[in-house]
């Protein structure tokens, strides 16, 4: 907890928080002839022409209320963040270009339309259970911080009725409302969202209150964002591992870092959140959970090819020997985020480091992440790269899927055996239909059904780890897993996966169950974004650029079908993958499984005959 008596030494909030000589003028002078964001630079360029000759829509009525009458969010978005990608492209032009008056008029115009708007929350976090102007969501929390931190950085390049009306709009909707008319339900989160919103509120106030004048109310506002930033932290195990993925980490963890850095610089460094371990091990989380070039362990509601912030990267590498510089061409491009933040849009340039040399690629490692119960595997052979991923953990996780068993297989830049990742979001995908969306429930996950059963939720369905070992030339990993199922007579599922990393990596995988009595049926289920091809009895083949994956199992024992399938991903468009099921011919008290995964140079291959749903 923050002693009050602290803040009577804070610095006052400038913008040498952000230029290392405090001359911001010369570093967006310098920033646009430096060679390492010339391509960055010039993607915000082309996107400022594209919205100078773009008609500026507004958030209407009509758009708000589609979430309530059709459960939709997309439409109201769209809107919204490409309102938030005005404001963060004209900013960046207008410091990168000063002289420019078409960008300033651009930029004011923007910061005035959304001091404008009715709320700064999304339709979906907005109920009747609490008043409008009383709601703080992720995104009123980050629109606050960016426009306080834009007041700062442009200072008097703002017209004093915007910079008053910033100040008062951030009171408004969320200084007042967080500390007179809470407590609001992410404040003890453990996840993304008390990251974004109390450290967004928190860096705002940093910002936006002076120690004198405003010493125990900028007290209060963070000693309620330190304690919502405990909860967050709160959320990882002793591994470091984020349970919601890449993307979240970015998210999250950014924004967690965004405050601490402000924290540190408005306190003299008496207030240092790098110092704890826990800080530390997250830190180390990205480099771990890269596959293969973009492909990433994307288990729960997660993007299967990921991208680095080189700002947040960067910034960590400097505070941690531990955390290595990722490969520049991982970095985001500045299109990439579709909510158009600004945080880590900004730090993305100032942060970056201009003379870092980062390697072409991440190496090879194996990872093993006991809380969140991840197996993680790079190789390289023969100039390709290859990843493979298992999961254990529960069924109870922050945007849970019910994977207990589910595996990924990357190589070559192709994902072969892939995890869906985030649906749509709509009403329902929070709601009691969840897990009905092929990428939430395991129908979407290379799991069994096992006697006509799918997984169930909760935290008591979990998994159980009985083997490991991570060797040269070798990793293997047993689970128990029957805890996933809530099946009457299946009384044992062991899963078993051997990585053999000698020569081009195989897979082994090895399946036991064991029932009360006989079961009615049993289905192996793998799940793929390629067609499989037939290639020989007991053989099916997915083709990649390069290499192909070749599926090796018993088939006197199983039946192979294969049905493509369609699901709604994250942007609303309809995504094919394909269902590999081999279903037990004669079910068995005691039944186990060998499938093999080989990767093997591509070559000519037949067709297969598929199944559509």
């Amino acid at each position: 907890m923050i002693d009050g008596h602290e803040w009577d030494n804070l610095t006052a909030p400038g913008v040498d928080y952000y230029y290392p000589d405090g001359d911001g003028a010369a570093f967006w002078k310098s920033l646009r002839h430096r060679p390492d964001v010339a391509s960055e630079l010039a993607v915000i360029l082309a996107e400022g022409n594209r919205l100078l000759v773009s008609p500026v829509e507004e958030l209407t009525h009509s758009l708000f209320a589609i979430f309530e009458t059709q459960g939709l969010r997309l439409e109201y978005e769209r809107v919204y963040f490409e309102k938030r990608r005005r404001l963060n492209t004209f900013a960046i032009l207008s410091l990168l270009e000063p002289e420019s008056e078409v960008y300033e008029v651009a930029l004011l115009d923007a910061v005035w339309s959304i001091c404008s708007e009715l709320t700064w929350c999304l339709p979906a976090h907005v109920n009747a259970k609490r008043a409008l102007s009383a709601t703080i969501d992720l995104f009123s929390a980050e629109t606050g911080f960016a426009l306080a931190e834009l007041r700062l950085l442009f200072g008097e390049r703002l017209p004093e009725p915007l910079r008053t009306r910033i100040a008062e709009l951030v009171d408004e909707r969320l200084f007042r409302p967080f500390v007179e008319q809470g407590p609001y339900e992410w404040e003890e989160a453990e996840h993304n969202w008390s990251a974004v919103c109390a450290g967004s509120i928190g860096s705002a106030a940093l910002l936006l209150l002076e120690a004198k004048q405003d010493r125990s109310r900028l007290a209060r506002i963070l000693e309620k964002t330190e304690r919502s930033i405990s909860f967050y932290l709160r959320g990882f195990g002793d591994d470091g591992a984020c349970l919601e993925g890449l993307g979240y980490w970015n998210y999250g963890f950014g924004y967690f870092v965004y405050y601490a850095d402000l924290l540190l610089r408005r306190s003299g460094g008496r207030r240092d959140w790098f110092q704890n371990d826990q800080v530390r091990r997250i830190a180390t989380f990205q480099q771990k959970c890269f596959l293969n070039g973009p492909l990433v362990v994307n288990f729960s509601d997660a993007l299967s090819s990921g991208s680095v912030h080189p700002g947040l990267s960067h910034y960590l590498a400097d505070r941690y020997t531990e955390v290595e510089t990722p490969p520049a061409s991982l970095n985001a491009d500045y299109c990439e985020d579709h909510c158009s933040r600004w945080a880590p849009a900004l730090r993305n340039l100032i942060w970056r480091h201009g003379d870092t040399e980062a390697p072409a690629h991440w190496g090879a490692g194996d990872f093993y992440l006991p809380d969140a119960g991840w197996l993680i595997s790079r190789v390289s052979r023969d100039g390709s790269a290859f990843g493979f991923a298992a999961k254990g953990g529960h069924n109870d996780e922050p945007h849970n899927h019910n994977d207990l068993g589910h595996f990924l297989l990357a190589g070559g830049g192709e994902l072969f055996l892939c995890d869906l990742g985030c649906g749509e979001y709509k009403r329902d995908y929070f709601g009691d239909g969840r897990y009905a969306y092929d990428c939430n429930g395991s129908q979407g996950h290379s799991v069994p059904v096992i006697d006509g059963c799918l997984q169930s939720a909760g935290q008591g369905r979990s998994a159980a780890v009985l083997d490991l070992s991570m060797g040269e030339y070798a990793c293997r990993l047993s689970m128990e897993l029957s805890g996933a199922y809530e099946c009457g007579r299946l009384e044992s599922f062991q899963r078993t996966w051997i990585w053999d990393k000698t020569g081009l990596p195989s897979l082994s995988l090895q399946d036991k169950f064991l029932f009360a009595e006989l079961p009615g049926g049993l289905t192996e289920r793998f799940v793929t974004p390629i067609r499989p091809e037939y290639a020989g009895p007991g053989r099916l083949r997915l083709s990649g650029g390069l290499l192909a994956l070749e599926i090796q199992y018993d088939s006197e024992r199983l039946s192979a079908e294969v049905v493509e399938r369609t699901y709604r991903n994250h942007f609303g468009k309809d995504t094919i993958w394909y269902t590999l099921d081999f279903q037990v011919r004669n079910p068995e008290i005691c039944l186990s499984f060998e499938f093999l995964f080989r990767y093997i140079p591509l070559k000519g291959m037949g067709g297969l005959t598929t199944n559509h749903e």
